[in-house]
């Protein structure tokens, strides 16, 4: 149950450093030069290699319900694929139906990610209001650890949250010490294009990011800010993915607010081009919300990492084969939103953004584990090398390279958004809980060995 990592340069967060790491139990017990460890203790040479907190995706869809079909990966397939590109960690989301409790939305999740062959953790979604789902955020967040709440602002009719249920629960999470997430479009507003377009004889995923447009996504942004604002409790932006979006962070965080962004790998490096292929079945494989962008929002996210107004990348992993993409066939409003990339997110930002010079190594890591750690909580036990921290790390060589390709990746789904890209920079081993549970190609994974991480409230 030893492990010597040696001859690699660590990389943290904050600085880098040529240093060996011994691991036991799970846990890193020493960093530096010349250990002193036992002479049985399993090593990895890692000359010429970066040593690295292992990925944490603070957005996944696994084995979602959603939009008449379930998703086709489960909570092992997705966190199997996740350990083959350097990620040991997901935060994934309960959704509870309309008038569902949401403690029996959340033992329901609960039930489904004991198979996970890595650590997850859930963030709840509050999709309606009343006495008990006030009573369950308590529970949530006092007995289970869990310290974030989701709110879906677009999917009318379905689980999107109006102004009265955002008013409430934004109010309840600040008196838990939890903090607010939010998917933010104008559902109303998207609600009322969708109808439109498919009146106008717009039928096909064309139509899909012309129903979603980046007005729509800045103005929830901008009235999910306000509201923190008023509130006084911390945001949580999921998926932004525009320069509108954008600028409602950059003006909420210089006014003092604690707001945060997230950036999908997807959406730095898509843009809609992709919904106006003359293929069905490749449009629509990149319908998901809010959609890809023209090239200028792209531009500007990465901007927003770069300057640290936004903190975080994540993949919104939410997987629909063809045949479930072709429940829309006829119907754009019917196509499954999601895409894949909890397999690729490392290497596709290392790529494009380590070796283009967009981010440092250190900002790297920041993006992909140190801060969702830190704005959820977990920080240092993950997202650092460091002694006393949990052993999930990631060995990266970055002169491998590969083509991703939905033929050979370890993702339970048929397409790749990805799809022929070239990677230079890869994972050669990636340790979970001091283990090694991938190693140049191969996983050594079981189900069930991933554990419920808990996350502990905030402390005003």
């Amino acid at each position: 149950m030893s492990l010597l990592i040696r001859g690699g340069t660590v990389i943290n967060a904050d600085a880098r450093k040529r240093a060996d790491v011994y691991v036991e139990g799970g846990i890193i017990k020493a960093v530096g030069e010349n250990l002193d460890v036992p002479s049985g203790a399993e090593v990895i040479d890692a000359g010429g290699q970066y040593v690295m907190p292992g990925g944490i995706d603070p957005h996944t869809h696994m084995q979602l319900p959603f939009m008449g079909t379930v998703a086709s990966e489960d909570f092992y397939t997705g966190t199997a694929a996740g350990l083959a590109g350097g990620t040991t960690m997901i935060i994934d989301f309960v959704i509870p139906s309309p008038q569902e409790p949401l403690m029996e939305a959340y033992k329901t999740w609960r039930g489904w990610a004991e198979k996970a062959c890595a650590d997850y953790s859930f963030h709840v979604a509050v999709t309606w209001w009343g006495d008990g789902v006030a009573e369950d955020m308590g529970r949530l967040v006092n007995e289970e650890g869990i310290n974030s709440f989701k709110h879906f602002m677009a999917y009318k009719g379905a689980i999107m949250a109006e102004d009265e249920v955002l008013y409430n629960s934004f109010t309840r999470a600040r008196e838990l010490g939890a903090i607010v997430t939010a998917h933010a479009e104008n559902g109303e507003l998207v609600f009322q294009l969708q109808k439109k377009l498919m009146e106008a004889g717009m039928t096909g995923p064309e139509a899909h990011p012309l129903s979603r447009p980046p007005a729509a996504e800045g103005e929830a942004a901008n009235r999910a800010a306000r509201l923190a604002e008023v509130i006084d409790v911390p945001l949580y932006l999921v998926h932004v993915s525009t320069k509108d979006a954008l600028d409602e962070i950059i003006r909420a965080r210089l006014a003092g607010q604690r707001v945060y962004g997230e950036a999908l790998a997807g959406h730095l490096l898509i843009d809609d081009s992709v919904y106006k292929h003359p293929d069905f079945e490749y449009a629509a494989a990149h319908v998901m919300s809010p959609p890809f962008r023209e090239k200028h929002h792209q531009e500007a996210l990465w901007k927003g990492l770069q300057s640290g107004n936004l903190q975080t990348t994540a993949t919104d992993h939410c997987c629909f084969c063809a045949d479930q993409k072709a429940m829309g066939k006829d119907d754009f409003t019917k196509i499954p939103n999601g895409t894949a990339g909890v397999e690729d997110r490392l290497a596709v930002l290392w790529t494009h953004g380590v070796r283009t010079g967009k981010l440092t190594m250190e900002e790297f890591v920041g993006a992909t584990s140190a801060n969702a750690a830190r704005i959820f909580n977990i920080y240092p036990r993950k997202g650092r090398i460091a002694e006393g921290a949990d052993a999930d790390i990631v060995v990266w060589d970055p002169e491998a390279t590969k083509t991703i390709s939905a033929k050979t990746h370890k993702q339970n789904v048929d397409f790749n958004i990805f799809e022929g890209m070239e990677v230079t920079g890869l994972a050669s081993h990636t340790i979970s809980q001091g283990r090694v549970r991938y190693k140049n190609g191969e996983l050594f994974t079981n189900k069930g060995d991933g554990r419920f991480i808990k996350r502990p409230a905030f402390k005003r």
